[in-house]
């Protein structure tokens, strides 16, 4: 792997944390751990929308409500929280944080199944979105304290499968426990899993150094408002971010809304929608996520831009395979179609991780990656859902004389994020050129 910019600040602290042997069997457990963590990070997240058809109709809720909740209420607070989070676990034990955001987000889940309105579902999401803002940023610097900077892209790609593993296991799970006890009963259970793994989180997994891989020492924290203004400052790191939000933007829009299209279009049975569509996108989205991370290993030193460019090509491959599913006759050739898109939209969170965390030195990168996540997930999952929801909403009043207006109305939502597939591709070809421009001035140095 290629490491991206300003040399790391290997100030002299006393070494308080964990230090790892590069060869230690013991990481791999750790990253095992971490992905067991952010598997049930997204689970929890994605969960709503697995079960948005039942939940709307006993809630009575509009198409523009479900996105909302499923989008909007849950980013903002996981967007702004995560980064005075970030601030924090760059000073104090990212360990501990992971722990009790999962135990936190866990409770949170397990609130949502006492719902009985818009406002009860609200705040337990709200609290999810608190929770899970301690789950990823402070992950991502425990991943690259146990792994050198040329194994990072691997290994965070890795801990990425968590976003696929965790709508696999949601739809699955959650298509079958709603169909068998209820959709409260689906959240209730989900919670109580995440409580008994956040303590055997805590007790197994130890806090590695900071700076492990550059230079051995711990580093100082710093300011914060310095390490933001570094992000910002970059081109290479603002646009990394912005392309991520945009290809977000597509992604969320279309794994909220999806399975949704699937029942109310298609015509497919709840259970049935979590088996088939589970297993699909769990299987080409962790060869999308593992690919990606894989592909720019093998590319990146040579070939900077691949970062971006890998991304790029994938989200733009990805419009013809919704457009052919959208209008696709039954729900066995949409589900075929939809595997593009499953495969593709998960090709740039991996690059994206291994860009940022590369580029800042060890003491902030879990305030980077936080940064990270607060643009991908403000723009991409508050923005993607709500947006694809206020559409579908207006397409249904557009068709109400049609006997199916609800589903037409769906379906031209998701179609309407065609624009955003472009604009997605020509972010990231941008964040390619700044990328390609600090490798050719002499910041980007071999590992």
């Amino acid at each position: 792997m290629s490491s991206f910019g300003i040399e790391p600040d290997v100030e002299a602290l006393a070494p308080v944390e964990q230090p790892v042997a590069a060869h230690s069997r013991y990481r791999y457990y750790v990253l095992a751990a971490l992905l067991v963590v952010y598997t049930l990070n997204f689970l929890d997240r994605q969960f709503l929308t697995v079960l948005q058809e039942p939940v709307k109709k006993s809630l009575h809720l509009s198409d523009t409500q479900m996105g909302m909740l499923t989008g909007l209420v849950f980013a903002l607070f996981y967007t702004v929280i995560g980064i005075p989070v970030g601030i924090l676990a760059d000073r104090i034990n990212r360990v501990r944080i992971v722990s009790v955001a999962s135990g936190l987000w866990s409770l949170f889940t397990a609130a949502c199944g006492f719902a009985t309105n818009f406002l009860s579902l609200a705040i337990p999401r709200m609290g999810v979105g608190i929770g899970e803002a301690g789950g990823a940023p402070p992950s991502y610097s425990i991943v690259s304290d146990y792994f050198p900077p040329r194994q990072r892209g691997t290994a965070l790609a890795i801990f990425s499968l968590g976003v696929p593993f965790g709508t696999m296991f949601g739809a699955i799970s959650g298509g079958y426990i709603a169909h068998a006890f209820g959709w409260q009963a689906a959240f209730k259970a989900l919670g109580v899993v995440g409580l008994i793994i956040a303590p055997i989180f805590y007790f197994t997994v130890r806090e590695p150094r900071r700076g492990h891989f550059e230079g051995g020492a711990a580093a100082h924290a710093g300011n914060p408002l310095a390490a933001i203004g570094l992000f910002f400052s970059r081109p290479m790191l603002a646009f990394t971010a912005l392309s991520c939000g945009l290809t977000a933007f597509v992604g969320y829009g279309m794994l909220n809304w999806v399975p949704s299209m699937l029942v109310r279009a298609k015509g497919m049975a709840i259970q049935d929608m979590g088996l088939y569509y589970g297993l699909m996108s769990g299987v080409t989205g962790a060869i999308g996520t593992f690919g990606s991370g894989w592909l720019v290993d093998k590319l990146g030193a040579m070939r900077p831009r691949a970062y971006a460019m890998v991304p790029a090509v994938s989200i733009l491959l990805s419009l013809p395979f919704l457009v052919a599913a959208v209008y696709a006759p039954t729900w066995q050739l949409t589900l075929l179609l939809l595997a593009g898109p499953a495969l593709l939209n998960n090709m740039y969170l991996a690059p994206a991780l291994a860009v940022v965390q590369n580029a800042v030195p060890p003491h902030q990168r879990v305030v980077s990656g936080a940064l990270l996540l607060f643009i991908l997930n403000l723009v991409g999952l508050g923005g993607g859902p709500v947006f694809v929801g206020a559409m579908s909403d207006h397409f249904k009043a557009a068709h109400a004389g049609a006997a199916n207006a609800s589903a037409i109305g769906l379906e031209m939502g998701l179609l309407s994020l065609a624009p955003f597939f472009i604009l997605a591709f020509l972010s990231q070809c941008v964040a390619g050129h700044f990328i390609a421009r600090e490798a050719k001035a002499g910041r980007v140095a071999a590992a």
